[in-house]
């Protein structure tokens, strides 16, 4: 089976968020990049575990960035990917991302595209569906387990009160959630064949930028807990009615 796995380059979850030029855009200035954990933690290594069960196949990994998000690829190829790939053009849109994506992936007869459900940073859960769409491909978002047998694909996923197994023929998109696999860290030997295994460059194709940022704005910071004594439940009332702000 070939698998495509998609994946970010995105802020370390400990990265003290600021913006630059009047809030328009991130502060990169110090900060640590990671794969985005939904695409590493449970896009790649269930793919991996998949090619490991089959004994064959192969997982592509393949991001869409500029040159400085390399030293992220390399750990999905340490993690064990077999080869990655980089489309040469900042990430600026998630339609336009997602076309990068689909021209590559349309004429390499990828079996399987995974993506994590949403990146860290910006939460947009849009890019699995709408490559899907531009390839024509049927799509299982937040996927929570995945088997393959043969050519059809038994997803699980998390719907209101319970949850929902579908039967999909490949190929396939799914976008990945919590308890699709476990973590792995990639080990010595790992590291060292990541230096050695291919890393393609592909150019862009051209696309149309279909959003623009205004501004960013950093959420409200904790305020100071006012404790209420027991014996007083009518002095919370009334703060509930006077300061408490609606949500």
């Amino acid at each position: 089976m070939k698998t495509l796995v998609c994946i970010s380059n995105v802020p370390d979850t400990t990265t003290k968020i600021s913006f630059i030029n009047n809030d328009t855009a991130f502060n990169n200035a110090g900060v640590q990049f990671i794969i985005n954990p939904y695409d590493e933690w449970y896009s790649l290594v269930r793919a991996l575990e998949l090619k490991e069960a089959a004994g064959s196949g192969s997982v592509t990994i393949l991001h869409v960035g500029a040159a400085d998000s390399e030293a992220t690829i390399r750990k999905g190829l340490a993690i064990g990917a077999d080869d990655a790939v980089r489309i040469d053009i900042e990430a600026n849109d998630a339609f336009a991302v997602a076309e990068q994506i689909a021209a590559y992936a349309k004429d390499k007869g990828f079996d399987l595209i995974l993506a994590g459900k949403e990146t860290i940073n910006y939460n947009g859960s849009m890019v699995g569906g709408m490559i899907a769409e531009l390839l024509n491909l049927p799509f299982v978002s937040m996927a929570t387990k995945l088997d393959i047998a043969g050519t059809t694909a038994t997803v699980e996923h998390d719907i209101d009160g319970g949850t929902e197994v579908i039967e999909c023929a490949l190929p396939l998109v799914l976008s990945t959630n919590k308890g699709m696999a476990e973590a792995r860290i990639p080990n010595m030997r790992g590291i060292m064949a990541a230096r050695t295994k291919p890393l393609t460059i592909v150019a862009p194709i051209a696309t149309e930028q279909l959003t623009t940022v205004a501004s960013f704005k950093l959420t409200p910071g904790r305020t100071d807990c006012k404790m209420i004594d027991a014996s007083t439940p009518e002095k919370l009332i009334e703060l509930l009615h006077s300061e408490a702000k609606a949500i």
